[in-house]
């Protein structure tokens, strides 16, 4: 029985992607597999490396974009990249937004919040 768990994400750029995990401190390796609960293995086209005894396989959905699986088994996951891959995909979204307003000639200003949010401030130059 498998323990991998898929979530539906809107994952559609790897750059904004490998960002967001080397900003976390973690490798996001091609063509290797993740790992599970008890030796178990999952193929990815990339796969986010954790620091603890799982990782994150990241693979092309049939939309086209990156559906992120794991597992989630004792809370290791969770622990390093938020509830539901939450932290992880707020930094990929902070990058994203932040590399699509530079090539429109945008500056940007990164203000973490009080309530563990991310502030884009945007300025032209």
């Amino acid at each position: 029985m498998s323990h991998f768990t898929t979530i539906t994400t809107q994952i559609k750029d790897v750059e904004a992607l490998w960002a967001a995990v080397a900003e976390m401190g973690l490798q996001l390796i091609p063509n290797t597999v993740a790992r599970g609960f008890y030796q178990q293995t999952l193929n990815g086209e990339y796969v986010i490396q954790l620091k603890g005894p799982y990782d994150i396989a990241v693979n092309k959905q049939p939309d086209h974009t990156y559906g992120l699986t794991t597992d989630w088994w004792d809370g290791h996951v969770e622990r390093e990249v938020g509830t539901k891959f939450g932290r992880l995909l707020q930094l990929y979204g902070v990058h994203k937004a932040s590399m699509e307003a530079r090539k429109r000639g945008f500056s940007v200003l990164r203000r973490p919040q009080p309530n563990g949010s991310i502030k884009l401030v945007l300025a032209t130059p």
